[in-house]
């Protein structure tokens, strides 16, 4: 629908190290393959490592002359353009738009949250990502209550229901999960079920840790590029594992066919 808005799909975390660039340029790339209308923008203004691996991407299809699914992107530079500006442009024409925010706490950041239609926040599977969210008694493990990024999520919420009268998918992305330490494993699941029913967010699993992301990056290339991959070296059943990981969770996010929010947002808007 011409003027539809497309469907913001923000990844932040104030906490660094927990794959969120890394999920969200996988996001962003399995997106189109579906055929979807992608864009990716990335708000970290020092890192910038969405955007290094989508230019590292475009280098790779020009080198070896071959087409891959890939999202238009940009990455913000807030001296040359205001960041309402950047996001209209990258709007237009497209069902889907991926903003991977900095690991910190960043007014950029921010204005991204309160725009999210779906909000996922990666943690390592442990306890020490899990306080970003909620506190934990040291001897019981149960939640003793939310914390500043949970309720920095809850007021972001609360200003874009105030504002279009719209509510936010807040989704945990339980990232780099280990085959090891079942019994800490299950104890972090048990807070985050406790967790997401008094502060509303749904849980779900991410990427494992796997030494096949770092060696992707140099090339731009993704777990669902595995005819690229197969020519620089041999295809291992672990891509084969982390490509339907990915694929769950894509699914997970459970995003809208395109078009199918168009008309709701239009009239929440128009109200």
């Amino acid at each position: 629908m011409a003027g539809a808005s497309p469907h913001f799909l923000v990844f932040a975390n104030e906490k660094g190290g927990t794959g969120k660039s890394t999920t969200a340029v996988h996001s962003a790339v399995a997106l189109a393959a579906q055929g979807r209308r992608v864009a990716a923008l990335d708000l970290d203004t020092r890192q910038r490592t969405l955007g290094r691996y989508l230019d590292n991407r475009q280098a790779t299809m020009a080198r070896r002359d071959v087409a891959l699914p890939m999202p238009a992107y940009a990455t913000f530079d807030p001296a040359r353009e205001r960041l309402d500006a950047v996001i209209e442009r990258l709007s237009d024409g497209i069902d889907v738009l991926v903003i991977d925010t900095p690991g910190r706490d960043d007014p950029d950041a921010r204005a991204a949250m309160i725009r999210a239609d779906t909000l996922v926040t990666p943690i390592n599977d442990s306890f020490v990502d899990l306080d970003l969210i909620g506190e934990v008694d040291a001897e019981t493990y149960r939640v003793r209550r939310p914390s500043f990024y949970a309720e920095l999520v809850w007021s972001s919420r609360t200003q874009r229901a105030k504002a279009h009268g719209m509510s936010v998918d807040w989704v945990v992305l339980r990232n780099r999960m280990q085959h090891i330490e079942a019994r800490n494993m299950r104890r972090v699941g048990e807070a985050l079920a406790e967790l997401s029913r008094r502060v509303g967010f749904r849980v779900i699993p991410g990427l494992h840790e796997r030494v096949i992301y770092r060696e992707l990056f140099p090339k731009g290339l993704t777990l669902l590029d595995l005819n690229e991959i197969g020519q620089i070296g041999q295809i291992g059943i672990a891509h084969v594992a982390a490509r339907q990981e990915l694929r769950e969770m894509i699914a997970g996010f459970a995003l809208p066919e395109p078009g199918a929010e168009a008309a709701p947002r239009q009239a929440a808007l128009a109200g």
